[in-house]
């Protein structure tokens, strides 16, 4: 008998636009996403980045529920090839509140527990496969608009290269249309979004450069395509995809 559940699974390359590197693989990417019967989705991400140093290697696990609220947020980090650590993250609807339970060198054991006070987009998990998710809370049938996207992530760091502890962050989402996207991975309809951070304390304080990305447009939310530049130069494209 057939398992109850549906599997979506594909490889993300990481490239550069510095001059220096000029499309040269800076990383990659590997996702796969559990969509079960009972509309659960859970999301892993086994994520490096080689450039710029110090290395990056990411484990990730996100559960939500049937409604796409957040669940729980397992990471596992290192960073230059030593133990950066290891946190879980739950959220408590009932209660309004996200706990952390973390360990790592810097910071020894981490007991947290934030009220949430309100609604809130999601999880920030870092891995390109969680940005493009991220994207399913915009409504297409609105046509091109942009709203501020309320998140919890593990790290406000924009490479998530600090030991995991709760932090809330603000960024505008916008929506800008269907578009086509050829990769090596195919060529798919996609629904064009660009984050936008334009905050005065910035992202982790520092201005995150303006993000675009292209998902297919279903319900998977599959990122495609993604182009980021300022001080990052950064390319994220699908080379494989199973579903």
């Amino acid at each position: 008998m057939p398992m109850p559940h549906r599997s979506v699974s594909g490889h993300i390359r990481y490239t550069s636009k510095k001059p220096e590197l000029m499309d040269q693989q800076r990383g990659q990417e590997w996702f796969r996403f559990t969509h079960h019967g009972d509309g659960r989705v859970i999301m892993r991400a086994h994520c490096e980045i080689e450039e710029p140093e110090p290395t990056v290697l990411r484990d990730i696990v996100y559960a939500m529920d049937a409604t796409g609220v957040p669940e729980y947020l397992h990471v596992h980090l290192t960073v230059g090839d030593a133990p950066m650590g290891s946190g879980w993250l739950r959220h408590d609807a009932s209660q309004g509140v996200i706990e952390c339970e973390s360990d790592s060198p810097s910071l020894g054991r981490l007991s947290e527990c934030v009220e949430v006070e309100g609604p809130f987009d999601g999880f920030g998990t870092h891995p390109v496969v969680g940005d493009g998710y991220l994207a399913r809370c915009m409504d297409p049938s609105l046509g091109q608009h942009r709203r501020k996207l309320r998140v919890f992530l593990p790290s406000p760091d924009h490479r998530g290269a600090t030991p995991p502890q709760v932090a809330e962050v603000h960024i505008d989402l916008e929506y800008v249309g269907i578009e086509e996207k050829t990769v090596e991975a195919g060529t798919f309809r996609c629904r064009h979004l660009r984050f936008i951070d334009d905050s005065d304390a910035g992202m982790g304080g520092t201005t995150h450069p303006t993000y675009d990305v292209w998902v297919t447009d279903d319900a998977d939310c599959i990122l495609v395509y993604g182009s980021i530049d300022g001080y990052m130069m950064n390319r994220y494209e699908l080379v494989s995809l199973e579903r």
